[in-house]
């Protein structure tokens, strides 16, 4: 069929026919709902979904026109999802503040690259937690470049001087209301009208759930870690237009007095958390909250190799958090919290996306921290009936690997070495494997 008589071609001149349909045989199937490896299992996937999981002898009629690929010896997991990036924040500048702090045109053009080395990690699924916008979403999902599946906050939501307000102590206050014409990173309201008025406008605006500050941050100049930001009434009118909407509030909080001020007042989930306590990660968990550390970006920020991209203030605050965290994620999983994978690495730090397995690895099991990229997230954003596993009828998110996710989840850290090949819909979109093309690639026939 030519490019031109592809439904929709001529709207859309990037349309693409349907994905290669796949026969992986002989694959070891990393279960990650019940932790067991499905060993010599076939996998069929056509059109895009995952049509068929099971013993080879047990298949039924099947499209004869697969591309069979032999997995003996190799796992094929379910896609990663990272449930906390910034995509807004591009690699390309030397400090903090110009990765948020560029013209738009110079951000957006560069996070196709960024969206594309995000996949090529295993991450067939992101949630961008403010920055991004519908535009990038929808021209990863029409196919125009490659990049993970994108859940939206749109813009983040921030009282004046709070975590997403990143104007510096002697700059002046513009009318309120809108976004900073400096910041694609956050929206600011105050009072309850205007923080309706944001909700809405994001929820226009494409967001798939809503982010608010509700704590200060390492990154922001004028507010310090304990404050707390937006009251009870404001975030109770933020999560019922939330919630009208078919949606959910997750807040960025860091100590015991926020996390509680954001969950008493309707909040579903809580990023960072680093100083969550034993009583309030019970309370998490009987309330069913979600909590999304992302401790990679603290260590990253203060390795000797960035001991210079934060600002001096953010430095200190970037230390306090870093020592707490790995005890915020033994206590959570102890109290039986659901947790989410996020990295939150800003700028040219995005590189170390998967060394959070590694962190994390210091105190969880494999497991545990395998379905935190992948089942968890999945539920989260109320597709657990269609991502995170391996599953008949759920989209054929794929990443292939040469070694047992169960018995080492960091195999991840090092994708050029361990990672063989991902698929997004029944789509490879990077092999580091012979046995298997990337979409699009002819096969070189031997004369």
């Amino acid at each position: 069929m030519s490019q031109t008589t592809l439904p929709g071609s001529d709207i859309k001149p990037w349309t693409r026919p349907a994905p290669q349909g796949y026969k992986f045989t002989n694959a070891n199937i990393v279960d990650v709902e019940s932790g067991t490896i499905k060993e010599s299992t076939t996998l069929i996937t056509t059109e895009g979904k995952i049509t068929y999981v099971g013993p080879e002898s047990f298949i039924p009629t099947s499209p004869t026109n697969l591309e069979t690929v032999d997995c003996q010896g190799k796992y094929l997991c379910p896609g990663l999802f990272d449930a906390h990036v910034h995509l807004c924040a591009v690699p390309g500048f030397s400090d903090l503040s110009k990765a948020f702090g560029n013209p738009n045109d110079v951000h957006l053009l560069r996070q196709p690259y960024t969206a594309s080395q995000m996949l090529h990690r295993g991450f067939t699924s992101i949630r961008d937690c403010g920055g991004a916008q519908l535009a990038l979403k929808e021209a990863i999902e029409d196919g125009v470049f490659p990049g993970p599946r994108v859940f939206i906050a749109g813009h983040a939501l921030s009282q004046f001087g709070g975590h997403g307000d990143l104007r510096g102590p002697h700059e002046a206050t513009e009318c309120c209301g809108g976004t900073h014409s400096n910041n694609h990173l956050g929206r600011m309201c105050n009072g309850v009208s205007e923080c309706m008025a944001a909700v809405r406008e994001e929820v226009r605006c494409g967001a798939d759930f809503i982010k608010i500050m509700g704590s200060g941050g390492v990154a922001s100049p004028t507010d310090k870690l304990e404050h707390l930001q937006f009251t009870a009434a404001e975030i109770q009118a933020m999560v019922e237009c939330a919630d009208n909407a078919g949606t959910f509030v997750t807040a960025h909080a860091y100590t015991v007095k926020a996390i509680r001020h954001c969950i008493d007042n309707g909040v579903r989930g809580i990023e960072h958390g680093n100083f969550v306590d034993p009583p309030t990660a019970k309370l998490m968990a009987e309330k069913g909250v979600y909590l999304t550390p992302t401790l990679i970006a603290y260590a990253q920020m203060a390795s000797e190799r960035w001991k210079n991209y934060l600002p001096i203030e953010s430095q200190i605050k970037n230390s306090i958090v870093l020592k707490s965290g790995l005890e915020a994620l033994r206590v959570a999983s102890e109290a039986g919290v659901t947790m989410c994978y996020g990295s939150d690495l800003l700028g040219p730090l995005g590189s170390a996306q998967t060394h959070e397995f590694a962190l994390r690895s210091q105190v969880l099991s494999s497991l545990e921290i395998l379905r935190s990229a992948t089942v968890n997230p999945a539920k989260m954003m109320g597709c657990a009936d269609e991502l995170g596993q391996i599953k008949m009828g759920f989209h054929a998110d794929v990443v292939v690997l040469n070694k047992n996710p169960l018995e080492d989840v960091t195999v991840f850290d090092k994708p050029d070495a361990h990672v063989l090949g991902v698929m997004k819909d029944g789509r490879v979109y990077k092999s580091r494997w012979d046995a298997l093309l990337e979409d699009g690639q002819v096969p070189v026939r031997v004369q």
